[in-house]
């Protein structure tokens, strides 16, 4: 599986829709998730879905102002954000595994996309 996500830059306040869409495979009986890392910080756990679309989990830091989504026909995943704030600047990563319908650990996810930049700014 091959993940590629696309992300962008966003002032204080505002919204923005990462989408990372999924080549090689299907991913309708995989869990997909989403994580950031920020400068000189750890890879951290988002938000993540389960194949199905029936359940979806986040971090604290994030709810209620995040929703994750996927489109099994278009086999993409997405994550709206909301009320960005600067500390949500981060190096975005989408991630998929077959192994576990609730996973949060990056060493949960066996498949990763590249990586996208998102800024937000005053």
């Amino acid at each position: 599986v091959q993940l590629q996500a696309w992300g962008g830059s966003v002032q204080i306040g505002g919204s923005l829709r990462l989408s990372c869409a999924a080549s090689g495979r299907t991913l309708t009986s995989y869990t997909l998730g989403w994580f950031l890392q920020a400068p000189g910080k750890e890879r951290e756990f988002v938000a993540g879905i389960t194949w199905t679309g029936g359940s979806t989990y986040y971090a604290d830091s994030v709810k209620g102002r995040f929703t994750i989504s996927r489109d099994n026909a278009q086999n993409t995943v997405y994550l709206q954000m909301n009320s960005l704030k600067p500390e949500d600047t981060a190096v975005y990563y989408c991630a998929a595994t077959q192994y576990n319908p609730y996973a949060t650990r990056r060493s949960d996810y066996n498949y990763w996309g590249q990586g996208t930049q998102v800024t937000v700014s005053s």
